[in-house]
C-alpha cells in the first residue's frame, strides 16, 4: 500500500512539475491580434509611460502604436504616439502618454506595433489607471509590422488550475492516507 501511495505522489509532482511556467516572462508576437474590437466608450483615461532601452538606436522615425486592456475584452487603442519633433522614444528615456479608452478591469496584455526602417528597444511599458499601475518589461527589439507584447490574461486563469490541481493532490492525498 506504501508502495502505491508514492508512485501516486510521485506522479502528482511530476504531473504539477510540468505544469510550471517559466518565470521570466518574453514578449511574443501575435498574428491574430485582432484591434477591430474597440468599444465605443471613451469614459476612463490611462497614464502609458514607455521606456526606452539605452542599448536602443539613438532615435527612432518609426511609427509607434499601443494597444492593451483586460480579460473582459475592454481594448485601449492609441494609434501613431510618436511623432517627429517630439523627439520621443530616444535612447535611454521614458515618455508619458494620457490615452483614453473603455474603463477596464485589471490590465493583462499590451501590444506594440512598430512601423518604419530604424527599429526601436523599449525597455518597458507601464499602464496605469486609478491608482494601480501594471509593468510589462520588453528589453527587446520589436519587429516591424506585427503586434509584439504580453498577454497575460490566461496566465491567470492557468494559475488558478494549478491551485486547484494542488487541492485535488491535497485530497487525494488525505483519501490515501486514510485507507492505510
Amino acid at each position: 500500500m506504501m508502495k502505491a501511495l508514492f508512485v501516486v505522489l510521485q506522479f502528482a509532482f511530476i504531473f504539477t512539475l510540468s505544469e510550471a511556467q517559466s518565470s521570466i516572462l518574453q514578449p511574443q508576437a501575435d498574428k491574430s491580434f485582432n484591434i477591430t474590437y474597440i468599444q465605443s466608450l471613451t469614459s476612463c483615461s490611462y497614464t502609458a509611460v514607455i521606456t526606452t532601452s539605452c542599448s536602443s538606436v539613438e532615435y527612432t522615425r518609426d511609427q509607434i502604436t499601443i494597444s492593451f486592456g483586460d480579460a473582459y475584452g475592454n481594448q485601449i487603442y492609441a494609434p501613431s504616439l510618436d511623432h517627429p519633433s517630439s523627439r520621443a522614444f530616444e535612447r535611454c528615456s521614458s515618455d508619458t502618454f494620457q490615452i483614453s479608452g473603455p474603463c477596464a478591469n485589471r490590465i493583462c496584455y499590451v501590444y506594440l506595433f512598430l512601423t518604419g526602417p530604424d527599429g526601436w528597444k523599449p525597455e518597458s511599458v507601464k499602464i496605469g489607471y486609478n491608482t494601480t499601475a501594471v509593468t510589462f518589461y520588453y528589453n527587446t527589439f520589436i519587429p516591424n509590422d506585427i503586434w509584439y507584447g504580453f498577454n497575460l490574461c490566461q496566465s491567470a486563469s492557468s494559475h488558478q488550475i494549478s491551485s486547484r490541481s494542488w487541492f485535488m493532490y491535497g485530497i487525494l492525498g488525505l483519501v490515501l492516507s486514510a485507507l492505510m
